[in-house]
């Protein structure tokens, strides 16, 4: 009887042990897990938003559909400008203005080949801005466009792309830590329980909230 009740409190024990070791270990595996899936999503979503910005720069407008915003990467280009003498070289500046010309050229360049610089994206990259980074192709980025008034009574372009913390982290692993994130953001910071850039309320220069 005595070998029985001592097999019994070593079961408790380790039973205690292993309940005091998930509750320790899981909220640190949750910080590693969040900051490691949020930097995928942040990453991602600054690719979104370099492309919202020259797609603004050729059409003063933004877009709320990705596949527009697609296929402005992938097939459109961008006007640029070089200059075609060094200013500080005296003699071809010369020999320019002899000639009658304004020392800029005007040149076109693929969208896609210019953006992204120096980070690389291919087609197949471009094609998948609109999902969420680990989430097998399930969850996309929710993005939106529009017009604005000011109250000095200007009209300006906004646009605003977000993603929930539930729609990427583990709700299953971490359910009571992803809650408890979700509220802490909404009711304590009062901030957008995610990552998103921009707004549809107010022009803020497409500033994310990570860069708070």
């Amino acid at each position: 009887m005595k070998r029985f009740f001592q097999i019994i409190l070593a079961l408790v024990i380790a039973v205690l042990i292993y309940i005091i070791y998930i509750q320790i270990s899981t909220p640190i595996r949750f910080e590693e897990d969040l900051k490691a899936k949020k930097a995928e999503v942040i990453d991602r979503i600054k690719d979104i938003r370099t492309a919202q910005r020259a797609f603004k720069s050729k059409y003063q407008r933004f877009t709320g559909s990705f596949d527009t915003l697609t296929a402005f990467i992938l097939n459109d280009t961008l006007e640029l400008e070089r200059k075609l003498v060094d200013e500080d070289d005296s003699v071809a500046m010369a020999q320019l203005k002899r000639s009658g010309k304004k020392n800029i050229e005007k040149f076109k360049v693929a969208v896609i080949d210019t953006i992204f610089s120096p980070k690389v994206l291919t087609p197949a990259d471009v094609e998948q801005l609109r999902y969420v980074p680990g989430t097998n192709d399930q969850a996309q980025y929710i993005m939106e466009a529009g017009l604005i008034t000011t109250e000095s009574k200007v009209v300006i372009p906004v646009v605003e792309c977000r993603i929930r913390y539930e729609m990427f982290l583990d709700t299953v692993a971490y359910h009571q830590e992803v809650v408890n994130l979700v509220d802490d953001e909404k009711n304590n910071f009062n901030r957008y329980p995610g990552v998103k850039f921009g707004s549809m309320e107010a022009g803020n220069n497409e500033a994310g909230n990570w860069e708070d």
